[in-house]
């Protein structure tokens, strides 16, 4: 760290199966004989003359097959999905204990230290550094120079302009990065100590002091 300050009438009847269906293997085999028994009801109660002709029937099987197949492939791939998702909650609850940088404006002052990360979307000619108190003045603005892409870290002092101490405690920042002249992406990062972790809807989570909830796709860096 750097410091700084998805024909017929079985047809039809299919359609109605298909959306009832569940994910699981036996819901699927349930739609399939539910399938085959009307279509075995039509053909004893077919006219005739004006039977089904074997087009239509192989039409008909075909798609009771594909609706099975892809019932049979929806299973197999949320299968597959929960196995990941457990195996990566897993894996995540390595990162306890550990900081981590994720996308935040907020730094913690203590014992004359505040570190916090920076995101370049590509390198930079310079990369100001603007550090807030709770009022929203401005104690401490600082040009870091030239800079290269990707995730890097920096702490500030605690120093603010006037050369006096800042008080421990919360403050924001903001990031502004210029290439050629022109302002390129800058991500502020806050950091945090990882203290648990969390299995949800949207997958696996951090608890990250300070931060709240993180998912683990935003986790820029681990310390």
């Amino acid at each position: 760290m750097t410091t700084v300050g998805s024909t017929t009438d079985s047809a039809a009847a299919l359609a109605a199966l298909a959306p009832a269906a569940a994910s699981g293997a036996s819901a699927a085999n349930d739609a399939q004989d539910r399938f085959l028994t009307l279509l075995v009801t039509q053909l004893k109660n077919q006219d005739p003359l004006n039977p089904m002709d074997n087009a239509q029937i192989t039409s008909q099987m075909a798609q009771i097959s594909t609706v099975n197949g892809i019932e049979k492939l929806n299973a197999t791939l949320q299968s597959m999905a929960a196995s990941f998702s457990a195996g990566q909650s897993l894996q995540a609850t390595s990162m306890i204990g550990h900081s981590v940088f994720a996308a935040g404006s907020t730094l913690q002052l203590a014992n004359g230290a505040a570190p916090f990360g920076v995101e370049l979307a590509q390198a930079a000619d310079s990369v100001v550094v603007t550090i807030r108190d709770g009022s929203g003045q401005v104690v401490h603005k600082v040009d870091l120079g030239a800079q290269a892409a990707g995730v890097l870290g920096f702490q500030w002092d605690g120093v603010t302009d006037s050369g006096a101490n800042a008080a421990p405690g919360s403050y924001s920042f903001a990031v502004a990065a210029v290439q050629g002249g022109k302002p390129i992406g800058a991500t502020a990062l806050a950091l945090g100590l990882v203290s648990g972790v969390t299995q949800g809807t949207n997958g696996t989570a951090l608890k990250v002091n300070g931060m709240g909830s993180v998912a683990l796709a935003d986790v820029k860096q681990v310390m």
